[in-house]
């Protein structure tokens, strides 16, 4: 399927737990460093936390923002800030008509860390000591309304919830945007904020985390035989999108193209994905006839990939069901064993590795896959970057999540 208006990425930002920036998360990747650790304080002695690590920022928020600015946003808002400044330079900050700006910020779960904090001051100190900018810093649109306030984009501000498919799903429909002649330039992506006692312990009663205290580094290990669950990360991926012709008219660089997007559910379970992947499957089969390529030009998956046990092959099947024997020459990553599972912004934060893997001619490596699942039916790029083709390729992200969400994006060089 070929559409009139091309969608494509100009403006890419960042904040993880590899790095402050796309840059130095980037780099992180491609060496293969692992972002998680042990936490620096009292949350196991005194929450009885049965898993003692997490993926949290290498850089600190409040190395970054004003007080000002910390203390009127939840963290999920001040992360998709720090991200979306950082992507709009990189874009080149364009002037544009505030009506032809929009904004798509997604988040899993939201201000979580506000709620949570206010219900202790409110338990602890009464009503009155609740602070009232509380309902503006745990509303899960937050993010996008910072960004939206930031950047004068008022051609829409949209909050996507999908889970863990946040923030890529956000992407998709920042390329609808486009295509519908709604905006010029969309910002878009996710962001999240969920590293506090009671999110790691709720997901630790539901035995999606991994238990590896011993060793945090290694503990997330997609495809690997002992893998046992993922490890929670934080932190927000921004892409500016624009229109090729907006692009070419203002002589912006262009990283790659947003060529299609692919949307499905399993109608299945609120946490288990479908086990024969047909969600996934159509989802991803969608996004190839969204974007007119075909599987043989498929060069590079970015999988969802958690660490999880049974997760991780039901996407492998499913990917080699949809390309078939073309999968045989198709560079696998899974990115979480370095980043962490940054839940809401995992979709987003991927898109950035698919295309700036595209754009470098680098697929990132999975690390910590000592003893791949003998199931697994691909090629896994393992430990180093492996370098992609030249010529025109392309690429899909994938990002699932609780509930039977499937998002697909395919990505294509320029």
């Amino acid at each position: 399927m070929s559409h009139p208006t091309d969608v494509v990425v100009t403006g890419l930002g960042a904040t993880t737990p590899l790095g402050g920036d796309v840059r130095s998360t980037w780099a992180a990747a491609l060496a293969g460093e692992s972002g998680a650790r042990r936490f620096e304080n009292d949350w196991v002695e005194k929450h009885g936390l049965p898993v003692e690590f997490a993926a949290m920022l290498k850089v600190k928020a409040e190395d970054v923002l004003t007080r000002p600015e910390l203390k009127r946003m939840d963290p999920s808002a001040q992360y998709a800030i720090i991200a979306a400044r950082e992507a709009w330079a990189d874009a080149g900050s364009p002037e544009v008509d505030g009506d032809r700006l929009g904004t798509v910020v997604s988040s899993g779960i939201g201000g979580i860390i506000t709620t949570l904090d206010s219900w202790d001051t409110m338990h602890e100190k009464g009503a009155r000591r609740v602070l009232p900018m509380t309902v503006p810093m745990l509303m899960p649109n937050s993010p996008v309304a910072y960004v939206s306030l930031e950047f004068g984009a008022r051609a829409g501000a949209h909050a996507l919830v999908s889970a863990c498919a946040s923030g890529a799903e956000a992407i998709g429909y920042a390329v609808d945007m486009i295509r519908a002649g709604r905006a010029d330039i969309v910002i878009a992506g996710g962001s999240e904020a969920t590293i506090h006692p009671m999110p790691i312990g709720a997901f630790a009663a539901s035995r999606t985390l991994s238990l590896r205290n011993d060793d945090p580094e290694h503990a997330s290990r997609p495809y690997d035989v002992d893998r046992d669950g993922f490890v929670i990360g934080e932190g927000s991926g921004i892409v500016v999108l624009e229109s090729a012709e907006h692009a070419a008219a203002r002589g912006a660089r262009v990283y790659a193209r947003i060529a299609g997007l692919g949307l499905s559910a399993d109608g299945y379970h609120i946490t288990s994905p479908e086990p024969s992947g047909d969600g996934q499957i159509r989802a991803m089969r969608s996004a190839l006839k969204d974007s007119g390529i075909a599987a043989e030009e498929i060069v590079h998956v970015n999988a969802h990939a958690t660490s999880t046990v049974v997760g991780d092959l039901i996407e492998a099947r499913s990917i080699r069901g949809v390309l078939g024997d073309d999968a045989d020459h198709v560079a696998l990553s899974a990115t979480k064993s370095m980043t962490g599972h940054l839940l809401g912004g995992a979709g987003a934060l991927e898109t950035i590795f698919t295309v700036l893997a595209l754009h470098d001619r680098l697929a990132p490596p999975t690390i910590n896959v000592e003893t791949p699942d003998p199931e697994l039916v691909l090629d896994l790029v393992r430990d180093t970057p492996r370098a992609l083709p030249g010529g025109e390729i392309a690429a899909i992200n994938n990002s699932f999540g609780f509930g039977g969400h499937n998002v697909a994006l395919v990505v294509t060089s320029v």
